[in-house]
Formats: C-alpha cells, sequence, structure tokens
C-alpha cells in the first residue's frame, strides 16, 4: 500500500532558509578527511554534493573545533584555514545542487586519546572520569579509553572561545549554519550529565551550572553567525558513548527551556530508541519519544531522529510532534532519499562495514534511481 508523504514535501522555514521539503540528511561521521590535516577533500565534496537536494537541509558530518577534541584519525575539523578550504569545496557541491547545508561542530572530551592531545596527555574533559570500552589512537590502534584530565576553571572560555571561532570559520567556507552538538556522549553532554560531570563549581553540581557550556557555546556561535543560523542537537534518554543521566526528563527540559528565548534556527533530537545506532543496529523497546515530550517546550522549528521510515516520518509531522525529519544511514545508501520517498521507491540497503572505512567504496558508489 502506497503511502501519502505529503506531509513531509510543505515548505518549511528554518532561520532565513526556507525547506522546500522536510526530509533532512542527519550529520554522519564517515571518517574520510585527508589525514595529516584532517581537511575535507574532493571526494567528501562529490559525496555531498550526490545527496543535495534543490531546498534541501543536509547537516553536514561533526567536525572537531580544536585538535584536542578530536576522536579518530580521520573526522574533519574545522580550526584549521586547510579545514576551511576544504569545506568550501563541500559547501560548493552542495550549494550547486540547490541545497542547504549546517555544519555540526564538536568537542569528544573523554572519548579523545592522549594522541590526539598537543602536550602528548590524556583528554580534557568535565571530571577524570572514564568510560568502558576502546577509543582509536592516531596510528588507527584500539585502546582502552583512558582516565580524562578536568578541564581547569580557567581555561573554559577557551573552549567558548574554540566554538565561536569554528563559526567563524564555518561561515567563512560559505555554510548556511552551524549545529552544536550536545548529544551522544560528547563534550557538551558530558558537562550536562551527573554520570559525568562530578565537579563542584560554577561548571558543576545544579542543572543550571551544568548546562552553562552548552549556553555559553551556542551564545557565542549565535554571536558570530545570527541566532537564526544556530541549531542544537541533543539525545535526551540517550545511552551512546557511557552516556546517560539519572533523572533525563527534567534535566532535558530544563536545557530545551534555556534555550527556546534565544531565537535558534532548530532544535534537533534523537529518539531514545536509536540511541547507538552509529555504533551497531539498535532499535530500543519502550522508551519514550522525545519530539513527543519536548514539543511543548520548544517554540522553534523541531527537527527528529532515528530509525524514521517513510510512514512513521509522515505521521510525526503531519501530527505536529516534529516539523522535519533528519534520515542518517538510510542518506548513506540512497544519495537520492527525498526523491525515494516522494516517488515510494525502494530504498537500497546499507553496508555498514563501509561506514567508517577509507575510499569510494559505500561512500560515492550507491547509485540513484534508474532514471
Amino acid at each position: 500500500m502506497s503511502i501519502d508523504t505529503a506531509p513531509l514535501f510543505q515548505p518549511l522555514r528554518v532561520g532565513p532558509l526556507t525547506l522546500s521539503h522536510r526530509v533532512v540528511m542527519a550529520p554522519l561521521t564517515r571518517m574520510r578527511a585527508t589525514v595529516p590535516g584532517c581537511s575535507p577533500n574532493e571526494m567528501n565534496a562529490r559525496y555531498y554534493g550526490q545527496r543535495a537536494s534543490q531546498g534541501g537541509l543536509i547537516i553536514a558530518e561533526a567536525s572537531q573545533v580544536m585538535p584536542g577534541g578530536r576522536p579518530a584519525p580521520s573526522t574533519p575539523g574545522c580550526h584549521s584555514d586547510e579545514q576551511v578550504a576544504g569545506w568550501a569545496g563541500v559547501v560548493k557541491a552542495i550549494h550547486d545542487k540547490g541545497g542547504y547545508v549546517f555544519l555540526q561542530l564538536w568537542h569528544v572530551g573523554r572519548l579523545s586519546h592522549s594522541s590526539f592531545q598537543p602536550d602528548g596527555q590524556p583528554p580534557f574533559a568535565p571530571s577524570p572520569i572514564a568510560i568502558d570500552g576502546k577509543t582509536r589512537t592516531a596510528d588507527g590502534q584500539l585502546v582502552p579509553y583512558e582516565t580524562p584530565r578536568e578541564i581547569p576553571a580557567d581555561a573554559m572560555p577557551s573552549y567558548v572561545e574554540a566554538y565561536a571561532q569554528a563559526t567563524r570559520n564555518a561561515m567563512r567556507a560559505g555554510f548556511d549554519g552551524v549545529e552544536i552538538h550536545g548529544a551522544n556522549g560528547y563534550l557538551l553532554e558530558q558537562f550536562l550529565q551527573q554520570r559525568s560531570n562530578r565537579r563542584t563549581d560554577a561548571w558543576g553540581g545544579a542543572v543550571e551550572n551544568r548546562m552553562r557550556l552548552l549556553l555559553d557555546v551556542t551564545k557565542a556561535a549565535a554571536a558570530v553567525a545570527g541566532a537564526d543560523r544556530v541549531g542544537v542537537r541533543l539525545s535526551p534518554f540517550g545511552v551512546a558513548n557511557g552516556s546517560g543521566d539519572d533523572h533525563p526528563e527534567p534535566l532535558y527540559r530544563d536545557v530545551i527551556r534555556a534555550l527556546d528565548p534565544l531565537g535558534l534556527a532548530y532544535l534537533h533530537l534523537i529518539e531514545p530508541r536509536a540511541s547507538g545506532a552509529g555504533q551497531r543496529e539498535v532499535d530500543h523497546q519502550d522508551v519514550p519519544s522525545a519530539a513527543v515530550m519536548y514539543r511543548r517546550d520548544w517554540r522553534g522549528p523541531l527537527i527528529a531522529a532515528g530509525n524514521f521510515k517513510p510512514d512513521t516520518a509522515t505521521r510525526m509531522v503531519a501530527e505536529g510532534h516534529a516539523d522535519a525529519i533528519a534520515f542518517g544511514r538510510y542518506f548513506i545508501s540512497n544519495p537520492d532519499l527525498p526523491a525515494r520517498i516522494r516517488q515510494g521507491s525502494e530504498f537500497t540497503p546499507y553496508h555498514r562495514p563501509t561506514f567508517y572505512s577509507q575510499g569510494e567504496e559505500g561512500y560515492t558508489d550507491y547509485p540513484p534511481m534508474a532514471a
């Protein structure tokens, strides 16, 4: 039975942009930047250009705002002139197809490794609490996570400025905006959650202290690009990368209510059922819907992400729980995903072993629909 996906193909105003449809490409780490330098390259530009559509929104993959925020050997950054030049090529490929693109900005905190730190010491985080599991070193070895160093209080302004400078760099590269990555167990979420933040200073303890860095970073990016060109991604109830809080519902309600008056371009929520999907196949059951739960706390455009199919995405938008739906894994294997959804065409299955590999395979070699 065909699905009437018309709600996904209504225009949507996001900041100064008018999207022609509501099928958003989610930010997807693919680890194919040029090393050394962590710079986007011509292959990256082709990959993104293949997935651009007239009036469609792409959120480009997470990019570290400073060298010490890097999680793996070949993730891109946005802190050097070389990286800005590489991203400019990606932006041009998307704009040439009539699409729009925001750049997601991140720092991974305790998920990084000493081999990525300028001083060769363990990475910085809110508190010296290690997570279980293993990470990649600069030369690709798989090793246990290290116990991080606590960020000194007097260094906190430098982290805020790193996000501000990355925003300047992104705008210089031609991006339409930036997304602040406050999800999936990375630095900003590490500050939010008591499991990873045991500080007793102005950056820990009470909720207003734990959300301080996220708010300061978001305001700094807004001061650079304009609030209507800044989005924020959160993962309430997420369990990825050692994340999680004992009281997630009130925590994220406070965070979202604090972000709401800033006049941002959008809020991007990862549904709990998809937490950890970048690392393995998951579909957590008996979990709440973040978009449904927090819709009333957010007055601007809301993007939902997480294991959506055309029917569930359509229903989410039609019922008003979200304004747009971000697709991840199916955008990898279906470069023309919006057209396939609109026409009711079958999806090409993705091949997980090539998500974080190198080269063209599983990256630029997925074909579009036959004409």
